[in-house]
This record gives structure tokens, sequence and C-alpha cells, in this order.
């Protein structure tokens, strides 16, 4: 607070400096999390071609990503607990870089998913985290920064989907550099990261004081009372920590929104692995599949900003999940009946759908009272959930080899939709896993 303790410059540098370039690593984070998935559903048939892959192969390729966050994002906050959140994003961010440089190059397909894989292993712990260093730093904005990180991820999520095209034939022509170049971006996002690697121990909110108790040059009366105020600040947070592990399974709110987070997440990777190709086999042009991709993803950058807002403002987030629930069913319906003569309405639709993702986000930061209950909940519903979405994009793969179309794929998204909107209004009631744990 302004007077509690001498402007010293740590304090200046913690209250402006640090604050801003958290927020900007939070940004670029967030860009570089779905951009591995998306550039490669725009050129998903010249890699198909370039590798030799079938049908199922190109729906088990598609079924990698939340096959990676299940198994890698469950590792996330015991990874946090021993090397701090800033550090595991760090090296999370690098991991993403090195992925997507080595993959257009690895030769084979055997390759191609392995550095795929590597690349999503640091997408799946930078997922988990975000909502802890949002729970973490800003506990008394957590609906307008989960927008804020949403908005960047759906904004990174459409740039990729659009311009991945462009940018591969302006680079000649072939897939592997259009692949190859998002890992520039990646290597962008690494470098705010940097001065946090060694943060372990971060306060709950930017703290002045904590800043000039640690500072040189401060008199002993000074430290003294920072250290007191900062000790008054930081004694709520710490008490979670001394309580025993949540027994998050006990929680029925939080299987709910595991399931609901399982369900939007298959809809979304169906969506940025196999949208392009619906539209593509409907006679669109591939760079305007790669439009419509875009403008599905691209939805989610003011709606992921506008939905957490409002959803923290409403008791029970039901009435939202309905919502963005029917909108999926229509633009399903519409995508079924007439891919190609509507299809800028159906990608409009279904955009406002995919939106499932940052309200599950900011459910995951309201269903839990302490920032050890959001880790410990983030953690299981996407763990929990992507390994429930890991057999859509595959089925749909399946089902398209077969049946030779896109009729049956497009009625398994359809059928999925409505137990979405059944355990997403579950999740949405106002209670806490910490209190259903308990009894």
């Amino acid at each position: 607070m302004p007077g509690s303790a001498p402007a010293t410059p740590g304090t200046r540098a913690w209250t402006t400096w640090t604050t801003r370039l958290l927020l900007l690593g939070i940004v670029l984070a967030a860009f570089n999390l779905r951009p591995a998935i998306t550039s490669l559903g725009a050129l998903l048939e010249e890699v198909r071609d370039g590798l030799g892959m079938s049908g199922s192969v190109a729906g088990l390729l598609t079924s990698v990503p939340p096959l990676c966050f299940a198994v890698f994002g469950v590792t996330a906050p015991r990874l946090a607990r021993r090397f701090g959140p800033g550090a595991v994003v760090c090296a999370g961010m690098v991991a993403i870089t090195a992925g997507l440089l080595i993959r257009p190059y690895a030769g084979g397909t055997a390759g191609f998913l392995a550095a795929t894989a590597l690349a999503l292993m640091g997408i799946a712990v930078s997922n988990v985290l975000m909502p802890v260093i949002v729970k973490r730093y800003f506990p008394d904005r957590v609906g307008s920064m989960t927008g804020l990180y949403s908005m960047a991820l759906a904004f990174g999520t459409s740039i990729a989907a659009a311009a991945t095209v462009p940018v591969t034939n302006a680079l000649g022509g072939h897939w592997q550099p259009g692949l190859a170049v998002w890992a520039a971006v990646g290597a962008a996002a690494v470098l705010p990261w940097i001065p946090f690697v060694r943060d372990r121990k971060a306060p709950s909110t930017p703290s002045p004081a904590r800043d000039v108790a640690d500072g040189d040059g401060a008199d002993e009366a000074t430290a003294e009372s920072a250290r007191a105020a900062t000790a008054r600040t930081d004694r709520p947070a710490e008490r979670p920590a001394e309580q025993p592990p949540l027994r998050i399974t006990r929680s029925r709110t939080a299987w709910a929104l595991a399931v609901f987070f399982g369900l939007q997440a298959t809809a979304a990777y169906i969506t940025m692995g196999w949208m392009a190709q619906i539209f593509r086999d409907a006679g669109v042009s591939a760079g305007t599949a790669g439009l419509l991709l875009a403008v599905i993803m691209v939805m989610g950058v003011p709606l992921a900003f506008v939905i957490p807002r409002v959803a923290t403002r409403l008791p029970h987030q039901g009435p939202i999940v309905l919502v963005l629930g029917v909108c999926g069913l229509a633009g399903y319906a519409g995508l079924y009946f007439a891919p190609a003569g509507g299809a800028w309405a159906w990608a409009l639709l279904l955009g406002v759908s995919n939106c499932a993702f940052p309200l599950a986000l900011t459910m995951v930061g309201m269903r839990a009272r302490t920032g050890a209950g959001v880790a410990q909940l983030s953690a299981f519903a996407q763990s929990t959930g992507y390994l429930i979405s890991i057999p859509g994009p595959l089925l749909v793969g399946v089902l398209y080899q077969h049946s030779g179309g896109w009729g049956l794929p497009i009625a398994l998204m359809s059928a999925l939709m409505v137990p979405q909107i059944v355990v997403g209004f579950l999740a949405g009631r106002d209670r806490t896993v910490e209190e259903e744990a308990a009894r």
C-alpha cells in the first residue's frame, strides 16, 4: 500500500515492472497453448499426404493432444511445488518451442508424433498452472484475469488457424516450414518467465512490504514492520497449505466439472483437428477452410473476456452452459444439412459453443476457496477431462474413414453436446469442493 513503506527501487520494480512482466508472460504463454494444434489442423491433408497417414492414424494424431494433457497435466501441481510455477511454465514454453521446431523435420510419422508430444507436454503443464498463477497473484481478479488469458489463448488459436496456409504458401508451399514457423512465437514466450524461474515462494498478491523487508538498505524498524505486515497478509494464504491434502474425488462438483471439461475438450479437439477438413470435403477451398476454422476460434477472443466476468457475477453458471450448448447443437445441425451453403453461420455458432473452455476455467477458480484447492481441482478436472476426451477425435477419424462421409461424425458431435449441457449445469452450482470433500 502507498505509504506503508519507503518507496525503494525494489518496491517499485515489483509493483510496476515485475507485475507488467508477469502479465506479459501470462498473455504470451496463453497465446502459445493452441498453435501447435490448429496449425496442424489447417495443413492436416498435406501432412497426411507427406507422411502417408490413413484416416485412422490421422485420428490418432488428433487424439494426441488430450492424451498428453491428461498424462502430463496431472504432474503440474507437484512440479510447481518443487520448482515453483514460474519455472515450470518457463520450461513448458521451452518444450513447446523445441517440439514445434523439431516435428516437421523429424522424419516419419513416429518422429512427428514424438515431437508433437514434446510440445504438448509443455502445453499440458502450462494449461494446469494458468488458473493457479491467476489465483496466486491476482486472487481478487480471477474473472478478469481468466478472461485475459482465455482471450489470448483464443487469439493464438485463431491466428494459427488463419495464417498457417498463407504463411506456408509464402514460404514456398511446403508444409514443413509452415508448421515450424510457430516455434518463433514459442521462443518469444520463454523470455518473460525467466525472471520468475527462482520465484518458488511468491506471495499471494504482489506485496511491496515483502520487497522492502528483503531489500538492501532498509533499516531494522522498517524491515520489522514490513515483515509483520507481510505475515498478516500471507497468513490466510498459508493456512490451507498446513491442512491435509484435499480429497478431491469425494466432491460431486469436481466430478461434474471434470466431465464437463472432458466433453467440451472433445468438441474442441474434434473442431481443431477435423473442422477444416469437413469444410474442404464440402467443396470449400483450403484457404477459406482455414479462415472458417479461424472464425470458430476467434469468437473466443471477445467472448473469453466477457463470459468469465459474467460468470463470476452469477450465483449459478448453468444458464451460460445452456446457451453455449444450444449454439453448438444449432451449428452441428447446419453443418449436417448445408455444410458449404451456410458455412460462415455455422462457424459463428460453433465459435460461441467453443467458449465452454473459458467458462470451465472460470468455474475451476470459483469452485474452490483456496489456492491449494484450485491447484488440485485444476489438475483433477483437466487431467480427468482430457482422459475423457481422448477417444473423440480418434473415433471421428475411424467413422469418417469407414463411412466415407461426415454424417456419422457430426451426429456423434451432436450427441455428446447433450451430456455436456447436463454436467455443466451441475458444475455451475454455487458450492465449493472443500465443503463437499469435508462431508
